[in-house]
């Protein structure tokens, strides 16, 4: 008998009974005992190969992409943003671009890392709430895992019928990157992927 449910939760018995009834052997499978194994080993794999890609520089890191994510706060009348960079493409462009070193693991002037990074996004993400422009207030930045967060708000909003984007993010360092740009408003997702050299989407939520 197999009962089969959702994957991270079944269990399977195989029985077999021979025909004079008297011997039953059971085999019992637990899936979760699988996933946890398969999910060792895929997080071990992945520990092992992805500082390779992180430590090879410009042009060898297997995905140039970055996550941008904004929310409606209906309460405080705020849209709030946060950039998704990976640390290593962040720190490349940020040197390219304002000619210094920059650590953003253990900043030795925080204050002064936080104002390049502001001006960085600033210049490459542009927002527009119901065809009016929107001013990005840096609330601050952190380092999580392989990525850099920096924290966007925009405030005075009560309510947003659509959002005008233009994102240009590491476009000047790769000519193969992916912006992809998730916008709850009202309980509503909406999601947009900009390839090089795409800069624009409009998203609605008026309906």
């Amino acid at each position: 008998m197999c009962d089969w449910t959702p994957l991270t939760n079944y269990s399977c018995i195989f029985v077999v009974l021979d025909l004079s009834g008297v011997k039953i052997s059971q085999t019992f499978v637990n899936g979760k005992i699988i996933l946890a194994m398969v999910a060792f080993i895929n997080k071990w794999l992945f520990a092992a190969v992805l500082p390779l890609f992180l430590s090879s520089g410009p042009g060898l890191h297997p995905l140039h992409m970055t996550v941008t994510q904004i929310d409606h706060n209906a309460t405080d009348k705020t849209l709030e943003i946060s950039c998704k960079i990976f640390t290593d493409d962040f720190e490349n462009i940020l040197e390219k671009t304002y000619k210094t070193n920059i650590d953003l693991i253990n900043p030795s002037d925080r204050a002064a890392v936080q104002k390049l990074i502001v001006d960085y996004v600033q210049k490459r993400l542009a927002l527009k709430v119901d065809g009016k422009a929107a001013q990005l207030n840096c609330i601050g930045f952190e380092r999580d895992h392989e990525a850099t967060f920096s924290y966007f708000q925009v405030d005075n909003i009560s309510a947003v019928k659509s959002v005008d984007i233009n994102c240009s993010l590491l476009y000047d360092l790769f000519d193969d990157e992916t912006n992809i740009i998730h916008i709850t408003i009202g309980g509503k997702r909406k999601s947009t992927k900009l390839n090089y050299p795409q800069k624009e989407a409009i998203e609605s939520f008026s309906n």
